[in-house]
């Protein structure tokens, strides 16, 4: 069994190019899987059926797994079972027609343009890592990009003067997304000021931290914790709800949810629409406030 998780996890990482947070959790979910059919005594794949898949995801429920974890278990389930059919390792798929367990829909948690606009007037301009923090944040915002395309982000990927940067997304798709004037300044000041006292060889990478190799997730991660408590925000601050705030903030002020939707990177627009129940609720909210018989 181990060797047909290794074949899928090849096939993933060569044939379908998946990140590589991606594959540790496939591994992850499939190794418990399988370590769940070692302790039935299952010696083969081909020997668990519908009601082995049913009782694991059971057990995970037992163990107080969120619907969202055992949701992930049984996707990670299915691809790996499509693919051993279809390389012809087993014969029948036992999670065909397995539903998900439910999910209560989160909505994610925003900042108010106003708390946007504090956090983003706490980094200063003197210093080379006080204008590549404001150039971050100022991108950040300005895009909606998540972390791991900020960080990842080389200087052949960065079109100041034409307004956009090319990122890339899960998968390693590449999406264009604009930016604006106060961005596109912020990065010019960093480039100008900034950068070149930061870095200490040749190096691509467009943000990069005091030892002058690229700054990291866990790095920025830090420096936005830094900044929302020097800015006094009570509420939880973190680089995916930057992104969270620019696409409710956009559609707030009337953008079409398409156009989100491609600036985000979602493949599925039924990931966009859940900032769609926030405007709703704004919404909602101004018309009990204003409208005389409401």
């Amino acid at each position: 069994m181990k060797k047909f998780l290794d074949e899928f996890l090849y096939y993933l990482t060569v044939e379908r190019g998946l990140a590589e947070n991606t594959l540790v959790s496939y591994r992850t979910d499939l190794t418990a899987y399988l370590a769940f059919l070692h302790k039935r005594k299952i010696k083969c794949l081909g020997q668990a059926d519908r009601n082995t898949v049913m009782t694991y995801i059971y057990t995970l429920q037992l163990n107080g797994r969120s619907s969202a974890t055992v949701s992930r278990h049984l996707a990670s389930l299915r691809s790996f079972y499509k693919f051993l059919v279809s390389e012809d390792m087993i014969i029948q798929d036992p999670t065909t027609d397995l539903e998900s367990p439910k999910q209560p829909q989160k909505l994610p948690r925003v900042l108010t343009a106003e708390e946007v606009d504090l956090l983003l007037r706490q980094p200063g301009t003197r210093e080379p890592a006080d204008l590549r923090d404001k150039a971050m944040f100022e991108l950040l915002y300005a895009t909606g990009i998540r972390v791991s395309e900020l960080v990842s982000l080389n200087l052949d990927q960065v079109h100041i003067d034409n307004g956009f940067i090319r990122c890339f997304g899960k998968g390693e798709k590449e999406r264009i997304v604009p930016m604006g004037d106060i961005a596109a300044r912020c990065l010019r000041e960093y480039l100008a000021r900034g950068r070149h006292k930061l870095i200490r060889e040749n190096n691509p990478s467009f943000f990069v931290n005091q030892h002058g190799r690229r700054l990291t997730r866990q790095g920025f991660w830090k420096i936005t914790k830094k900044y929302a408590r020097q800015a006094g925000i009570t509420k939880k601050v973190t680089p995916h709800i930057i992104r969270h705030s620019f696409a409710t903030h956009l559609l707030e002020n009337g953008a079409d949810i398409r156009s989100v939707q491609a600036m985000l990177g979602h493949a599925d627009i039924s990931t966009t629409q859940i900032y769609t129940h926030l405007t709703r609720n704004k919404l909602k909210d101004i018309y009990d406030r204003t409208h005389p018989r409401a």
